[in-house]
């Protein structure tokens, strides 16, 4: 077994050539660059190893509650130098040539959601909670959101769930193509290591072969679609809505939004 550190990302490799990459900043596991970056380091450096699978998987109570830029939450999003740099890291997680299966625990939120579904597969528990919420903030989804959700849920589900950002718990996510496989709480880490196995048991060139068939222009993809969200972003963060939907979001109420 091989231990190592990419910043707060925590990896174990195990001889059954599956790699743990953890996240450590509980209990919500909000991300910024730097977080990003280090996750694409160390999928990077495993790619270039014996490793055939990775579990993407995170300490505490939550997966991911999305982005935290300068000690924010997801209710203040980054600003457009601060997007550029982390939609840049990012796509360095959808260009890994390793299938890559999350185990998502507590919420799945805004771009959190964006990094569950940078993964291949997703391992949910029934109380996990699912959520673009970027339209209750005034606000355009990003981290290839646009890409990634409809080529899992399906276009219609997709539109559900980033026109209302509502939250979609884990047995409706199972049920909808979101989590792949659905565990009672505590087993999900364990589930998606097994799941993980099996991929690493089948030929690992040939896994790679047909990743590459079926998702080698994914990355191409959300990046031509990052420069429509990331222009999106900045337009829509100088609206009165926004700043509605940020200050709503604060203060633990409804928003309301004025079209302005």
């Amino acid at each position: 077994m091989v231990t190592a550190n990419f910043g707060e990302v925590y990896v174990i490799v195990g001889d059954d050539h599956v790699a743990e990459v953890e996240i450590r900043r509980p209990p919500n596991n909000f991300f910024d660059t730097k977080l990003i970056r280090s996750l694409a380091d160390a999928y990077e450096e495993l790619a270039s190893g014996d490793v055939r699978a990775i579990v993407l998987c995170s300490q505490g109570k939550n997966f991911c509650a999305g982005a935290d830029f300068h000690n924010q939450s997801e209710a203040d999003p980054p600003k457009q130098e601060g997007a550029s740099d982390l939609y840049r890291e990012a796509l360095r997680l959808l260009r890994v040539e390793i299938p890559v299966v999350a185990a998502v625990q507590g919420s799945a939120v805004g771009g959190g959601l964006g990094l569950a579904c940078s993964a291949d597969f997703r391992v949910a528990v029934p109380e996990a909670r699912f959520s673009a919420n970027f339209a209750r903030l005034g606000f355009h989804p990003g981290f290839g959101l646009s890409v990634t959700l409809p080529g899992i849920v399906g276009q219609q589900t997709a539109l559900d769930l980033l026109y209302t950002g509502r939250r979609m718990g884990g047995e409706e996510a199972f049920a909808k193509g979101l989590a792949d496989r659905l565990v009672p709480h505590g087993e999900e880490r364990a589930e998606a290591h097994a799941f993980a196995v099996e991929i690493a048991r089948s030929a690992p060139l040939a896994v790679r072969s047909i990743r590459h068939t079926l998702r080698g222009g994914l990355a191409d993809t959300v990046a031509a679609i990052l420069k429509r969200e990331s222009s999106e972003q900045t337009r829509l963060r100088a609206t009165a809505d926004f700043a509605e939907g940020s200050l709503a979001m604060l203060e633990r109420r409804p928003p309301v939004f004025t079209a302005t």
